[in-house]
């Protein structure tokens, strides 16, 4: 009978808490794609973000966050950023299948992956991402491409995400789980705004309430809370690595709730995404070690 190792059971955590956190953001992705016949992609985000800004409230209470104006800074970066991600990506699942979408959105938590190495190796990961992308937007033929206004959306969502995991863990290690209600708080004042100016009116139809606070348990609260955990204990190259399975989260939510199908190609497209991530994480180099020492 074999045990695991003490040195890796500490790194186990947070990937499982990883790995509970896609499989819910997903979930809750296809739940809020039914919302927008009502109220638009921009008032779904709007109606997220503000329920789990609320959740996030009562239960981190972060008022007592010990913010510098320094670490305030982080954090209003990380709302916005993470703001943005939400719209983003909410305004390609419009015209774009799930699992395409968050491929795509993926390129940037890949290159926060590759961006800090610059070993021969990595050139190979570039190139399968890059294949992917190829893969998934192929100019010039209208008849198996995607929506391109749609796949920018996925790609500024991607930039977005970067974003939040680099400033993420910075203020994480400032304030720690706390943070991840901060930082919905902010993205929720930051795109409340534009969804109230689209979906007017209709975002206080009942029939929402409920959608809407599934909608927010699903991909806001409990996920942003559990990856702020693990933000602190790994380094930011490992988390955006060990990321690469969503797609694959997605592409299976959007075939079961949604009804998406991918062509072959599609699928193809983003498993070069995914190999590169995972090559990316299997060539790391071993000097790598979180931010924040494991308990």
């Amino acid at each position: 009978m074999t045990t695991t190792p003490r040195s890796l059971a500490p790194a186990l955590f947070p990937i499982g808490l990883l790995l509970i956190a896609m499989a819910s953001v997903q979930s809750g992705a296809s739940l809020a794609k039914t919302m927008f016949p009502v109220v638009g992609a921009q008032g779904t985000t709007a109606l997220r973000l503000i329920f789990a800004s609320v959740i996030m409230l009562l239960l981190l209470r972060p008022w007592r966050a010990k913010l510098t104006a320094k670490s305030l800074r982080t954090v209003v970066v990380y709302g916005l950023a993470l703001g943005g991600m939400n719209l983003l990506f909410y305004m390609s699942l419009r015209s774009v299948p799930l699992g395409i979408a968050v491929a795509l959105e993926f390129t940037g938590p890949l290159a926060v992956a590759i961006y800090s190495s610059r070993r021969a190796v990595d050139f190979l990961w570039i190139a399968l991402a890059i294949i992917g992308l190829l893969l998934l937007i192929p100019i010039g033929e209208a008849n198996t491409g995607i929506d391109l206004l749609g796949a920018a959306y996925a790609l500024g969502a991607g930039v977005c995400w970067a974003l939040y995991i680099l400033f993420g863990q910075k203020a994480g290690n400032d304030n720690g789980v706390q943070t991840a209600a901060l930082g919905v708080m902010i993205a929720a004042l930051f795109v409340a705004p534009i969804g109230i100016a689209h979906a007017g009116a209709a975002l206080l139809t009942p029939a929402l309430i409920p959608v809407a606070l599934g909608v927010a348990i699903l991909s806001t609260a409990l996920p942003y809370t559990l990856e702020m955990v693990a933000l602190t204990r790994l380094p930011a190259r490992t988390f955006s690595t060990l990321m690469s399975v969503e797609p694959v989260f997605g592409a299976l939510s959007g075939l079961l709730f949604l009804q998406e199908h991918l062509s072959l190609a599609q699928w193809l497209a983003i498993t070069c995404i995914i190999t590169a991530s995972i090559g990316a994480t299997l060539t790391l180099s071993k000097e790598s070690k979180p931010l924040v020492p494991s308990d």
